[in-house]
C-alpha cells in the first residue's frame, strides 16, 4: 500500500472513531450516575419550593434527599479521575462535593453576633452553582458517549 492510501486510511478510521459511541460500560454508569445526581438535584429543588410555598412537612424530604445523595459526588469524583475523562469533566467533578460540603457549612455554620448578615443568605446561591455544576457534567458526559449526537 502506498503511503499516501496508508495516511488517508489512518485519518478515515481516526475520524471514524471520533463519531463513534464510547462503548465501555463504564462510561455509560458514569453518564448515568451523573443524570441520577442531576436528577437528585431537581428534586431537591422542587420539595424545597413545596416545603417553602405548599407544606412545610416536605422540608423532611429536602433534607433526607441531600443525605441519600450526597456521598454520589465523592463517587463521581473518584470515576472521573480514574476514566480517561476531559480535564473539563474532572473539574466539575471537583466542584460537586465541595459545593455540597459548602452549602452544608452555610447551614450549620453560626456567625459571630458582630456580623450582622447570616452565612445562610449564600445557601441558595451555592445551591445554585451545584445545580449548574451538576447539569454542565452531563452535559459535558453526553459529549464523550454519543460525540456524534451531541450538540
Amino acid at each position: 500500500m502506498e503511503p499516501s492510501t496508508m495516511k488517508l486510511s489512518a485519518e478515515l478510521s481516526d475520524q471514524t472513531a471520533e463519531h463513534q459511541p464510547s462503548t465501555q460500560p463504564v462510561m455509560l454508569i458514569y453518564y448515568a450516575a451523573a443524570v441520577f445526581f442531576n436528577l437528585c438535584l431537581t428534586a431537591q429543588v422542587l420539595t424545597v419550593g413545596l416545603a417553602y410555598f405548599y407544606n412545610p412537612t416536605w422540608w423532611n424530604l429536602h433534607v433526607w434527599l441531600v443525605r441519600g445523595y450526597g456521598g454520589l459526588s465523592l463517587l463521581l469524583l473518584g470515576g472521573a479521575w480514574y476514566l480517561p475523562v476531559p480535564q473539563r469533566i474532572n473539574s466539575l467533578t471537583t466542584g460537586l462535593p465541595v459545593l455540597i460540603g459548602l452549602q452544608f457549612l452555610t447551614i450549620h455554620i453560626q456567625m459571630p453576633l458582630s456580623v450582622s448578615i447570616p452565612l445562610a443568605v449564600l445557601h441558595p446561591l451555592i445551591g445554585f452553582s451545584l445545580f449548574s455544576a451538576s447539569t454542565t457534567l452531563v452535559h459535558r458526559m453526553r459529549h464523550v458517549v454519543w460525540p456524534q449526537t451531541a450538540t
